[in-house]
């Protein structure tokens, strides 16, 4: 089918209409019968990089037309991984709702989420990417068209697979653009749905690929945020003041080091570009549901796996656990939930699991770690805990109260302390400063309960302490097989 989008200078120059208030107690109308499940994933988009989370340069007016129809929640976050590509211990707990501890990226054996929406009564559909097993893929769905088994592919050329009669996911077929793929398959979804008896609700699940790397927008994208325009984020430096773990893992070889100020901006202008094409593909997704009269009884869900750092810190991936890499958006929007809601509560992607569970009254499955946030949605509670852990590897541990994050490096045995109440950019480290001793012990000491809580072994101090020094003109870079000609030519100047 054709799913023909707007042109980039419509979408930079109107707003989207999904969300427009309306009179009354600003509650959506209720469906007697149970609400559907719409669940769009983003692929390493920071929470920041939305105009909803008060981003002035970058436009998503349909992302943040779901969020004035709903709920946002400031404070989401992707729990960690115990490997570079967290995309997949992250998607990994999102549909087991379990912690990292109890998952990490194995999914088969597991009641995953479309799972137990599909064993009471919901059509069940997926498209897009899955980083996880292709058998728990096949045990997952009822139902799927394009679906990418891996962590990340050329934009252009991207393998699909679609899943045959049989529930087996077939060989697969080279297409692209990855974002006008999964979406064309979601309406596809949509529509042979709203033709057919619908007589039970459905669970479909959207995980794109934009904006991961390559930075390489779909032509009519490109541009649309000049390189000049563009501010470096407000902790960009063009180095990481110091070693740890491996500063040469995957995301951070796409540029040169030191991290230069016009090669920052130029990735920012294709990253925006991405977001912006993913904007309107969501946009294109949620026009079907309205046309075909589904919206008002549809939960959507709009988050991402993980954030990045894009320049923060010198740095441009999520293999570390400051604010840009650990943090996500989160929006749920639907039926019953109040408009123009933002919420601080601390919230993991695995909440969303036992939050969908019952605000659809579907039973839930045991031995799940995720909280509910119905509480926070209907305002009875403001939160579902008090404070946040993350963990990247073995090689840096932290956790974060309302005020204080304490990030903790125990192969170097160094700390880092923040105010992220007068600091939220993570740049003065208070842990050397002699007030602050009993911050990082009491700090120390939550580590460890949580550590207790969700069986982390790893030590806080390794029997081997490495040097925090390291010379940048060392780093070698190369890139990958997935980058296609335009960011070869514009990032390692291959020509």
């Amino acid at each position: 089918m054709d799913h023909t989008f707007l042109s980039v200078s419509s979408l930079l120059m109107i707003g989207a209409v999904a969300g427009c208030k309306t009179d009354g107690d600003m509650l959506k109308k209720q469906n007697p019968g149970r609400p559907n499940v719409l669940i769009i994933l983003a692929d390493d988009q920071r929470a920041d990089a939305l105009g909803c989370s008060e981003n002035s340069y970058i436009r998503t007016p349909n992302i943040d037309s779901l969020a004035s129809s709903g709920i946002r929640f400031r404070n989401a976050y992707v729990m960690g991984g115990h490997h570079g590509a967290i995309s997949a211990p992250s998607r990994a707990m999102l549909l087991s709702g379990k912690h990292l501890f109890n998952v990490y990226d194995k999914l088969d054996g597991v009641t995953t989420m479309p799972m137990q929406f599909g064993a009471n009564g919901y059509e069940t559909f997926g498209t897009g990417k899955w980083h996880n097993e292709k058998s728990a893929f096949e045990k997952s769905f009822k139902n799927a068209q394009n679906v990418f088994l891996g962590g990340m592919a050329n934009h252009f050329q991207v393998p699909c697979r679609n899943m045959g009669p049989d529930g087996i996911l077939s060989e697969p077929e080279m297409k692209g653009f990855s974002t006008d793929i999964f979406a064309g398959s979601a309406i596809d979804f949509i529509n042979d749905y709203a033709n057919g008896s619908r007589e039970n609700p459905f669970f479909c699940y959207v995980a794109f690929t934009a904006p991961h790397d390559p930075y390489s927008p779909k032509p009519g994208f490109i541009d649309a945020y000049p390189d000049q325009s563009l501010p470096l984020p407000g902790n960009y430096m063009p180095l990481h003041p110091f070693q740890f773990d491996d500063l040469t893992v995957r995301d951070e070889n796409l540029l040169d080091w030191p991290r230069e100020p016009e090669k920052v901006r130029s990735v920012l202008s294709d990253y925006y570009a991405l977001i912006s094409h993913l904007d309107k593909a969501v946009g294109d997704i949620i026009g079907t549901l309205k046309k075909n009269g589904l919206y008002d009884n549809t939960i959507i869900v709009y988050a991402a796996d993980n954030g990045l750092a894009v320049g923060s810190h010198g740095l441009l991936g999520k293999q570390n656990l400051y604010e840009h890499s650990m943090k996500v958006p989160l929006i749920i929007t639907g039926p019953g939930i109040h408009e123009d809601k933002v919420s601080d509560a601390f919230v993991y992607l695995y909440d969303i699991y036992p939050t969908l569970i019952e605000l659809c009254n579907v039973p839930a499955p045991v031995e799940i770690d995720g909280k509910s946030l119905v509480p926070v949605i209907t305002g009875k509670s403001d939160g579902v805990r008090t404070s946040l852990f993350t963990a990247y590897r073995y090689t840096v541990r932290s956790v974060r109260t309302d005020e204080w994050k304490l990030i903790r490096y125990p192969e170097r045995d160094f700390n880092q302390l923040f105010n992220l109440t007068s600091d939220p950019l993570e740049l003065n480290n208070l842990a050397e400063a002699g007030p602050y001793k009993s911050k990082v012990d009491e700090l120390t000491g939550l580590m460890k309960e949580w550590q207790m809580e969700v069986n982390d072994n790893a030590p806080l101090t390794a029997n081997v302490i490495l040097p925090l020094q390291y010379d940048h003109i060392k780093l070698v870079r190369k890139p990958d097989k997935w980058q296609p000609e335009y960011t070869l030519k514009k990032y390692f100047n291959i020509k």
